[in-house]
């Protein structure tokens, strides 16, 4: 039976619950009628389970099942709701990329077409809803999901390939294709917090006092305010610390004149970062940001395709160890104030006053 074979069984927007029979909702629940999705929930007594009308499981028999006007009464009938559909969610489409979600998670159907089997959408359609929730798609989000488990195995103790193939990697060629350009580090060096590097590193005066600068031979790793050597080793408690070198004068020189003088050849200075794929992801839309201007979280959060995702962002704003370069300064309270900002709002203000003025 389908949803277009209801033929006696009006729409949802004319007819409350009270004016349905169980054999209305039996027969809806049997059509998958997502329409009626919070109109009822489906109590499936023989497994202990709650679903929604629309779950895309395999039909219980009739005997076996109860309706319930919310979850909460369901859940005091003794159910549990059904990871699959997940009633007790606030929408279908959040239920169906939890699921999703759950199911990579679990190494289980990954590929785009078994989680639409899975979630009851077509391919497409689920592809587009899952990417509007979370910014990735769902490759890319399985993906992510494999470099962090990498990492996170790489910071412990243990073989460098025994981490590679625990966090999902079917080879080590797939793990350090899928790391280039992305960890700045090699993998071995990411246990101990970058045990057996070297990062070399100065404190130079500026107008907005003392900054910490400091690089790896791929790039800048640091860049803050009123900090030293102690806050260095915090942020890196593996590595081998260098005071200065010649080597790197040049490049501290140029971080200077990006801070002193903004608009200068800032985009030109290569990073080593470290973050998750995510922190990435808003790390890199924050260098998107035109000098002189400002995003509040909310705007930088649509801006990723992921509205809901303002606490996030804010997570990983202040998750930035490269101030100025990653212009973290540039994000503002969605009510125009300036926010908060690491070393102190002074600076954030002076910051944003330099670029206004240079634009």
């Amino acid at each position: 039976m389908t949803a277009a074979q209801l033929t006696d069984v009006p729409s949802p927007e004319i007819l409350s619950d009270k004016m349905l029979s169980d054999e209305d909702r039996w027969r809806i629940a049997l059509a998958k009628d997502r329409r009626f999705d919070g109109a009822f929930v489906t109590g499936v007594h023989s497994t202990g389970i709650y679903c929604r009308p629309s779950c895309p499981a395999r039909a219980p028999k009739r005997v076996n099942v109860r309706f319930y006007a919310t979850p909460a009464e369901a859940e005091a009938a003794g159910l549990r709701a059904c990871k699959r559909c997940a009633p007790d969610c606030q929408s279908q489409e959040e239920a169906a990329v939890r699921a999703a979600i759950d199911a990579i998670r679990a190494g289980e159907s990954a590929t785009l077409a078994e989680l639409a089997r899975l979630t009851g959408y077509a391919p497409t359609h689920f592809q587009r809803l899952f990417k509007r929730a979370i910014g990735l798609s769902p490759a890319a989000y399985a993906r992510a999901l494999r470099e962090e488990r990498a990492k996170a195995m790489l910071a412990g103790a243990g073989r460098v390939s025994d981490a590679i193939y625990d966090s999902g990697f079917a080879a080590p060629s797939r793990f350090y294709a899928a790391m280039e350009g992305r960890m700045g580090m090699t993998p071995s060096d990411w246990r101990g917090g970058g045990k057996g590097r070297f990062i070399h590193w100065s404190v130079v005066e500026t107008t907005l006092g003392p900054m910490l600068v400091a690089a790896t031979e791929t790039g800048v790793c640091c860049l803050s305010f009123n900090e030293g050597e102690a806050d260095l080793r915090r942020r890196f408690p593996g590595a081998e610390l260098v005071e200065g070198g010649e080597a790197f004068r040049a490049l501290f020189e140029q971080v200077t004149q990006a801070v002193e003088q903004p608009g200068s050849s800032a985009a030109d200075i290569p990073l080593d970062v470290k973050g998750t794929a995510f922190q990435q992801r808003v790390w890199q839309a924050l260098c998107e940001i035109p000098p002189g201007e400002t995003r509040s979280y909310g705007q930088l959060a649509a801006a990723l395709g992921n509205p809901g995702a303002s606490r996030a962002v804010g997570g990983a704003n202040g998750a930035n160890n490269i101030a100025v370069l990653i212009p973290c300064h540039r994000v503002i309270a969605a009510d125009g104030g300036l926010g908060g900002y690491a070393y102190g709002t002074a600076i954030k203000e002076e910051l944003l006053r330099r670029e206004q003025r240079k634009g």
